[in-house]
Formats: structure tokens, sequence, C-alpha cells
């Protein structure tokens, strides 16, 4: 029983990796359960490839201002939207 009980510890120490890289590549818009079994079968190096995808995307300044419209694109379509519900209608 000590065996299963060190046995089950082990897998969710080592869980953590994976989770942590399917986490953030869900952030960003990746699927989380590729990267959830890349960071099984490469713990380290799966986190780092993921890292420096996302370095390279961050300092494509396309996508930050593609990232930017978009920002200001709901922000805009939310306001419009409270305007709309807001107004009188005229009747």
């Amino acid at each position: 029983m000590f065996f299963v009980d060190i046995l089950l510890g082990f897998a969710c120490a080592m869980s953590f990796i994976p989770i942590t890289t399917g986490y953030c590549a869900y952030s960003y818009g990746r699927s989380f359960w590729l990267w959830f079994a890349l960071g099984w079968l490469l713990p380290i190096v799966s986190f780092f490839i993921l890292f420096g995808l996302i370095y390279h995307k961050h300092r494509d300044q396309g996508e930050r201002l593609l990232e930017e419209a978009k920002a200001i694109l709901a922000a805009a379509e939310e306001a419009e939207e409270r305007r709309a519900r807001l107004a009188p209608r005229p009747d």
C-alpha cells in the first residue's frame, strides 16, 4: 500500500508541469490537450518551446496591433450595446 501512495504522490507532482504548460497554451489560444500531452512526454522541453512561441508572438508588431484592435473593437461594441439598451425608444 505504501508503494501505491508513493506512486500516486509522484504522479501528482509530475503533473504540475503538464498542467501549467496546458494552461499557458490555452490562455494564448492553443490546444490545452496537445500541450498537456507534450508536457507529459517532454516535461521541461515542452514548457520552453511554448515559452518561445509565446515570446515570438509578443515580439511580432503585427500581432500586438491586431490584439489591440480586437480589444478596441470589443470595447466599442460593448459601448454601443449599452447605449442601445439605455436609449429611449421612439414610439
